[in-house]
């Protein structure tokens, strides 16, 4: 492991293979992963009762870190904010984002010089992509256009 400890973080809403990706590859490079989990703060009513509950999402990820016998290396922590703490937290040394994400990780570099403390090794992965081409996300799948691993769902299932 090329880290002592690595950053990752996101809603983790309907956990699907673009998650398990980066989620895989932070266990991969770090001893100890950091992972923000995003608490739903969204004012809209209809847009925040699609997303699943924090309980939920929380559940869904310590089942799949527990499967693969990840759970000891991983710290979660709630976050309201893209930066969390991963601003002030000495001991991190990289964090994994995607090309969607890559400006928050810039932003997070920028405090950290402000707060004393070192840059972050920005490990950039790529968006895994659905049958159709295009990146998979929990928005899609709760439309019902895709299903966790980037199938297709018919068009009879389609809202």
């Amino acid at each position: 492991m090329k880290y002592k400890k690595i950053a990752v973080g996101g809603t983790f809403d309907c956990l699907h293979d673009g998650h398990k990706s980066i989620l895989s590859k932070a266990f991969e490079l770090g001893n100890q992963v950091l992972i923000g989990v995003t608490k739903t703060k969204i004012r809209n009513e209809k847009k925040s009762a699609a997303i699943q509950s924090l309980k939920t999402r929380v559940e869904e990820l310590k089942s799949f870190l527990q499967a693969r016998d990840l759970l000891d290396r991983a710290e979660l922590v709630f976050i309201s904010d893209p930066i969390g703490p991963a601003d002030k937290d000495e001991e991190l040394m990289g964090i994994v984002v995607t090309g969607k994400t890559r400006s928050k990780a810039e932003k997070i570099n920028e405090l950290r010089v402000e707060n004393g403390l070192n840059k972050l090794d920005i490990i950039e992965i790529p968006l895994v992509l659905a049958d159709d081409e295009k990146p998979i996300s929990s928005k899609r799948i709760r439309k019902g256009k895709i299903d966790i691993h980037g199938n297709l769902m018919s068009e009879k299932k389609e809202k």
